[in-house]
């Protein structure tokens, strides 16, 4: 099954006798709040116009905990993650299509989360609400309730030592901006620089100018071009496990199985013990 979906497929599969559950879940990660400025309101964009049928899930609430030793964005309690989803009406029977606002990192992290607690039919809308070009409603949905229940997969998920391990043994991608790698900048996090041993693969590398994913023959280049290879162990970071779950997307498009390390940069830096590498290079 594809991982992404088009807006012109999609649009068919909801005229079907079997449409998706629609999960709005527009984020950004923004340092409004250092400038004194509002942050971005993600439901007060999906209440000025959202996808038909398409219901809210707030992505600091609902598809992670509240920060701390285990990073900004750390799992989400999975009990209060199964309420949001059949409140949303998610069944594991029902195919789900999740969008944002066309970064298509907050998507990604609500398709890896659904994936990874065993629902069988999750894709992302390719361009996020953008590439629709259908009407919009202001209305808020009340759909039945579904019948998920997240079941966590026993692969597909790396703490802070496996992350390690597999920067020496197989591939680890870190998924931020090439100068935050480089240890040349950090806006957020404590301490800037890489996880030793971690390849720069910048999530924005993976689409194109249209903000939509690249070919899954050049997203294959391009992860050869990183090292990755037939059979490689493939994990992905990146400041707090948003973006990161973008890039494990852009690999299943390529058809690469990925794990993702929740905790990212901002739980491995918080821990002074923790050995930091900067410069291009992985070390």
């Amino acid at each position: 099954m594809n991982a992404i979906i088009s807006a012109s497929d999609l649009a068919k599969d909801l005229d079907s006798t079997h449409p998706p559950v629609l999960l709005d879940v527009r984020w950004q990660l923004t340092a409004a709040k250092a400038a004194g400025e509002p942050p971005f309101d993600g439901r007060a964009a999906y209440e000025a116009g959202h996808l038909p049928g398409a219901v809210y899930v707030d992505l600091d609430r609902e598809l992670a905990s509240a920060p701390g030793e285990g990073g900004r964005h750390p799992l989400p309690d999975l009990a209060r993650f199964g309420t949001a989803m059949r409140r949303a009406g998610v069944s594991a029977g029902t195919p789900v299509v999740v969008y944002d606002g066309g970064q298509g990192w907050a998507a990604a992290r609500a398709w890896w989360l659904l994936r990874w607690t065993g629902h069988p039919d999750v894709r992302v809308l390719d361009g996020g609400l953008p590439s629709w070009e259908g009407p919009l409603e202001k209305s808020v949905p009340a759909p039945a309730e579904g019948d998920f229940v997240p079941e966590p997969g026993v692969t597909g998920l790396l703490d802070a030592d496996a992350a390690a391990a597999l920067a020496r043994s197989g591939v680890l991608l870190d998924a931020r901006a090439g100068e935050r790698y480089r240890g040349e900048v950090e806006p957020i996090d404590p301490v800037a620089g890489h996880i030793p041993g971690a390849v720069s693969a910048p999530t924005t590398e993976n689409v194109g100018a249209d903000g939509r994913f690249l070919p899954a023959g050049e997203l294959r280049a391009r992860f050869e071009g990183l090292g990755v290879r037939e059979g490689s162990r493939v994990g992905v970071y990146c400041g707090s496990g948003v973006s990161a779950a973008h890039q494990v997307l852009a690999l299943a498009a390529a058809g690469i199985p990925a794990e993702l390390y929740v905790g990212s940069w901002s739980e491995w830096s918080s821990d002074p013990d923790r050995p930091v590498a900067v410069g291009p290079d992985p070390q």
